[in-house]
């Protein structure tokens, strides 16, 4: 029996929220981090990374209390969704849609890349691919192309995370050879239906709504099988999630709802993940 974990996208709350939930779901007895294959897109990217790379939940979560020292703070706010939608409004071809996105992306004006580069490489803790299977989703700012990097691909962990995590008029696209990518989550905020083919799959989804069809979470899920568990933020998680979910001061509220929404969500998640409550 193959097992997939799939973490969406959502700012730094995201991340916060879905560290907390796999913390708290561990505690609960349901371990998620024993999956064949982690998916991430955007935060869930960063997540996925850490989770690949062995680093304990209670070191996780913990980390995630503590005062946000090494990020920069940003917004991403109505008006920049509105100029996403726009770009993506009216256009059939998906591909050519994200491309609209990823050239409004490239002529925004945002932080260096190198500084941008620094505040991954704080999050990610350890440069180096983990032996584990790591997928990471991104876009090709130019050609608007749908890209999946993991250890076989060439880039370094951090340029491949902050590739998927370059949300588009706010953070810098990320140089990769002759190439500049952009969030994963232009594509879909999940990409869940990088999980075909596993018996088992546990979907952590900060953000479920998309603007192409081919994308939507619901689709997506329903070709998966019947072996899935979404677990979407609460009320109480959306409330600690605040406006702006790159907000780092935020944070720590994000973790401690996760946590504690866990508890309410282990069963289910454990009858999708083992069959078992």
């Amino acid at each position: 029996m193959k097992r997939a974990l799939v973490l969406g996208g959502g700012g730094v709350t995201g991340v916060a929220w879905e560290i907390g939930m796999l913390a708290g779901l561990a505690e609960a007895g349901v371990d998620l981090t024993g999956a064949d294959v982690i998916i991430g897109t955007s935060a869930g990217s960063v997540v996925g990374a850490l989770v690949a790379g062995g680093l304990d939940l209670p070191a996780m979560y913990e980390g995630q209390l503590a005062p946000p020292t090494a990020e920069i703070p940003a917004r991403l706010g109505v008006t920049m969704l509105l100029r996403w939608a726009w770009a993506a409004a009216g256009r059939r071809d998906e591909q050519r849609a994200r491309a609209r996105i990823g050239a409004m992306a490239l002529a925004a004006r945002t932080v260096p890349e190198d500084d941008r580069r620094a505040v991954i490489a704080a999050r990610l803790r350890n440069e180096d691919w983990p032996e584990r299977r790591l997928l990471v989703t991104a876009v090709d700012a130019r050609t608007g192309e749908f890209v999946v990097f993991d250890r076989e691909q060439g880039p370094s962990l951090v340029d491949a995370v902050g590739a998927s995590c370059a949300v588009p008029g706010v953070w810098p696209p990320v140089t990769i050879g002759d190439r500049r990518y952009i969030d994963g989550g232009v594509r879909s905020p999940v990409n869940a239906d990088l999980a075909a083919g596993y018996d088992r799959v546990a979907i952590l989804a900060p953000v479920t709504a998309s603007f192409g069809p081919s994308a939507r979470t619901s689709r997506q899920i329903a070709a998966l099988g019947t072996h899935v568990a979404l677990i979407r933020p609460d009320k109480q998680a959306r409330r600690a999630f605040g406006r702006n979910v790159l907000d780092p001061a935020r944070r720590a509220a994000a973790a401690r709802a996760g946590k504690t929404q866990a508890k309410h969500d282990s069963v289910r998640v454990a009858e999708a993940w083992s069959g078992a409550a």
